[in-house]
């Protein structure tokens, strides 16, 4: 933890000490280009609050390129102005054109402010809104027929047991019938003859 303070306190007295040196040097540049008094304190407060809001953008991920642009733009005019105030420029003979940037920077940083401030963000599209494409009606398929029972064969009728006797008795019947008529027996007669029910005439007729 007191490690972690020690690096934001290093921080932070670095980001005092770097500021108030631009602050300062911005402030030589614009009394030198004739902005004098109160005006010459607005220009580094100008250079800095576009520096944050083009840093900011640049933090939120919108319009990247815009935020890059701002941003440079900001920190070529705090680094021209320390650059600018170490010899290298004669603070008492100025040149025309930097008189006319220093005369036209409140109007350039107004324009990069009220872009970075202002502009709209870019929305996402809307994912949960699908686009459903026009398609041609496919005709529904046909219903299948219901499946038919399947049909089950008949249930053969269960033997019926004929005594041996009956059997004899119903093989003379048919002889008589036969040699009387001089045709077989059929069933129906043989059942009339025997008085027996028709499954025991069709077994009987069966083993003649």
């Amino acid at each position: 933890m007191r490690a972690q303070l020690a690096r934001v306190d290093a921080v932070l007295v670095q980001a005092l000490i770097a500021a108030s040196l631009s602050f300062a040097h911005l402030h030589d540049i614009a009394a030198a280009a004739g902005q004098d008094g109160w005006k010459a304190w607005a220009y580094p407060i100008s250079v800095d609050l576009l520096l944050v809001a083009a840093w900011r953008r640049l933090r939120s991920g919108e319009a990247k390129a815009s935020g890059w642009c701002w941003f440079v733009i900001a920190l070529t005019a705090s680094l021209g102005a320390n650059v600018a105030t170490a010899g290298l420029l004669d603070m008492h003979q100025v040149p025309a054109w930097l008189r006319i940037l220093v005369a036209g920077w409140p109007a350039i940083a107004f324009l990069g402010g009220t872009l970075l401030a202002h502009s709209a963000p870019t929305t996402a599209p809307d994912h949960d809104v699908e686009v459903i494409e026009d398609q041609e009606e496919t005709p529904a398929p046909a219903p299948e027929p219901p499946a038919q029972p399947a049909i089950e064969p008949p249930s053969k009728r269960p033997a019926v047991s004929v005594p041996a006797a009956l059997v004899d008795h119903a093989r003379k019947v048919a002889a008589e019938h036969h040699t009387r008529t001089g045709t077989p027996i059929d069933t129906p007669t043989l059942r009339a003859r025997l008085g027996v029910p028709a499954p025991m005439a069709e077994a009987i007729a069966a083993q003649l």
